[in-house]
């Protein structure tokens, strides 16, 4: 059966259309170095939100017999409204390829100034000159780095979000997944955003988006590639690699997943929330019409890009006045 593409949201499909012809996305594991060139050397956004908020680099423990983790902290400068504030706990994108901890802090940053909250954000080593398990281990170091010390950052321990998109998203998927598994901290609620959970790359959106939108099923297996190597797509991929290969999804904290119809991630995020659900979890998922990867980093002004912006914060509101 042929499997056709999904149409784009026509605000976004413009947008994709405004910075020109679209070109192969799938990079191969020797364009990985060149595409780390590219990088700016310093965000385009106010990392301070207008001075609102003051910023920190830390080092703390990394896991046993490895560097350490270097987290990027962001904190209010006004007083707490209520008390010590919630943490979000923020792994970044980038296809576990590229990216530091102020990739997609921005979007964080929205909701710290919304809610009142402290941002941590975790540097993890990257794949492939570091395959898995590296990168989870780092964001879990951090993790227990982040519950140990979230007083001293003003933060309340009992009120950490982890959340991810992208690469981030699967990372912080596979961290909630650890945290159970070795009783480490636990959660108040995860956030995943379009989130990588699926080395297999063989669901009927990965074959529909091959060769279109902003992350095809090349780019996808590359990626994966550069984290597991030859053992990508075999039976032996843990969960904690892949969180889509775990067979036990319960005692998870709640999950808000949202993912663009348009996009390679959509049926194994839709997948991953009806699981959730299936083992007796909290889970709500928003499925973006039109929505190809990335979209609302991409295109913040368009309307699916605020109305997605918007539910991820609704969210986390009900989340904390819990």
């Amino acid at each position: 059966m042929l499997l056709v593409p999904p149409p784009f949201d026509p605000e976004l499909d413009a947008a994709l259309a405004a910075v020109g012809p679209s070109q192969p996305s799938g990079p191969s594991l020797a364009d990985i170095a060149a595409l780390r060139e590219l990088r700016p050397a310093a965000p385009a956004y106010d990392l301070t939100g207008g001075g609102a908020f003051t910023t920190t680099e830390l080092t703390v423990p990394g896991p046993r017999d490895a560097p350490d983790v270097s987290l990027f902290v962001i904190r209010p400068l006004a007083p707490p409204r209520h008390g010590p504030r919630p943490v979000i706990y923020h792994s970044h994108g980038g296809g576990m390829v590229l990216g530091d901890n102020r990739a997609g802090v921005e979007v964080v940053l929205e909701w710290a100034k919304e809610l009142d909250a402290v941002v941590v954000s975790v540097e993890y080593r990257l794949a492939p000159e570091h395959p898995y398990p590296a990168g989870v281990e780092d964001v879990y170091a951090g993790l227990l780095w982040t519950a140990r010390h979230a007083g001293e950052l003003g933060g309340d321990p009992e009120r950490i979000v982890v959340a991810g998109a992208s690469a981030g998203g699967g990372l912080t998927a596979a961290l909630t997944l650890l945290a159970r598994d070795r009783e480490g901290p636990r959660p108040l609620g995860q956030v995943l955003m379009y989130p990588m959970l699926d080395d297999r790359n063989d669901t009927p959106s990965a074959h529909q988006m091959a060769g279109v939108g902003a992350w095809d099923r090349t780019a996808n297996e590359t990626a994966w590639t550069a984290v597991l190597g030859a053992a990508r797509g075999g039976p032996d991929v843990p969960a904690y690699a892949a969180p889509a290969r775990a067979a036990d999804l319960s005692g998870l904290p709640p999950a808000f997943l949202d993912v663009g119809s348009a996009e390679t991630f959509r049926d194994e995020v839709v997948d991953y929330a009806s699981r959730i659900w299936q083992a007796g979890g909290v889970a709500e998922l928003h499925v973006w019409p039109g929505g190809f990867h990335g979209f609302d980093a991409f295109a913040p002004h368009t309307v699916l890009a605020r109305a997605a912006r918007a539910a991820r914060v609704a969210w986390l509101r009900r989340l904390l006045a819990r």
